[in-house]
Parts: structure tokens; C-alpha cells; sequence
């Protein structure tokens, strides 16, 4: 959207909201995921989300004191944009308060990401020829780390056995 905004072809503040309005949808639907499953749902998953009772029981707490800030900090944060809609669906934020501070942190995330694309689109070619330079490294790093997860799990699940 940045390139787009720099050529003049979409306004600023229209691709900001209209980038806000997408991440706001998605993340209404992971709370109600959230909201409908309830902690049954979280306790079924375990393995896929991390989560054991004890480790609800804390989360909760910590939520239900910080919820509103962990919902806005957690939308300029990858990789926890979506997943903090679940709990805060399952631990029922009222869903005004979660639809607020999701479209505030979301908006400020999509108008610096598209502010940094206007920014770099005059050096666009300069860009694309660092992040395919870097790739590759990042890649092994990340095949490494997720086969060191995958040995690990494996251990943990021997020593249960």
C-alpha cells in the first residue's frame, strides 16, 4: 500500500482505515472463537496453544487486571496481533473495549507500516535486493530453531512416557 500511496494512486488515511477495518474484522472473529469456546476450548488445545490450567488461571489474572493494554500493546507486536484475540474472547472483555483498543493498536500499526512503504518506494529496488540477500540466512535461522523445538517436544514427551 505504501508504493500505492506514493504514486498517488490510494490516500493515505483511506488505506490506513481500510487496513484497520481488515485487521479489526480478523481479530473479531478470533474473539469470538474465543468468546464461544470459552476455557474448555483452550484446556482441549493444549498442545496447540501452549496453555496448561495452571497457566490459564495466571494468564487470566494477569488479564483481568492489564487486559485493556495487552490487547492495544499486543496489536504493534507480530505474531501476537492475532493470538491475543482469543483470550481476551475467552476470558470475555467486554467486546466494545476489545474493538476499541484493537482498532486504535491496529491503526497505529498499518499507518506506520504503509508510512514506511511511502518512505522506501522511491528505493524500492534497493529494498528488495536486501531482504533477498538477508532471506536465505533468515530462513536456516528459522529451520534450525523449529528443528530445535521438534527435538525438544520429542524429549519432553519421552521423559512423560
Amino acid at each position: 500500500m505504501g508504493l500505492q500511496v506514493s504514486a498517488g494512486q490510494l490516500l493515505f488515511w483511506a488505506a490506513a482505515l481500510s487496513a484497520t477495518a481488515g485487521s479489526v474484522l480478523g481479530a473479531w472473529a478470533l474473539y469470538a472463537l474465543g468468546r464461544l469456546g470459552g476455557r474448555p476450548m483452550v484446556l482441549r488445545l493444549p498442545r496447540f496453544l501452549g496453555v496448561t490450567g495452571d497457566r490459564l488461571d495466571r494468564t487470566e489474572s494477569w488479564f483481568a487486571r492489564r487486559g485493556d493494554g495487552i490487547v492495544l500493546l499486543a496489536r504493534l507486536v507480530p505474531g501476537l496481533r492475532s493470538v491475543v484475540s482469543i483470550p481476551a474472547g475467552t476470558l470475555r472483555m467486554p467486546v466494545g473495549r476489545f474493538l476499541l483498543f484493537t482498532a486504535v493498536g491496529s491503526f497505529a500499526w498499518n499507518a506506520a507500516l504503509i508510512a514506511l512503504g511511502t518512505a522506501l518506494a522511491a528505493s524500492w529496488e534497493t529494498v528488495l535486493t536486501a531482504v533477498l540477500s538477508s532471506a536465505s540466512t533468515y530462513a536456516l535461522a528459522a529451520i534450525a530453531v523449529s528443528g530445535l523445538l521438534v527435538l525438544r517436544r520429542g524429549r519432553a514427551l519421552r521423559v512423560r512416557q
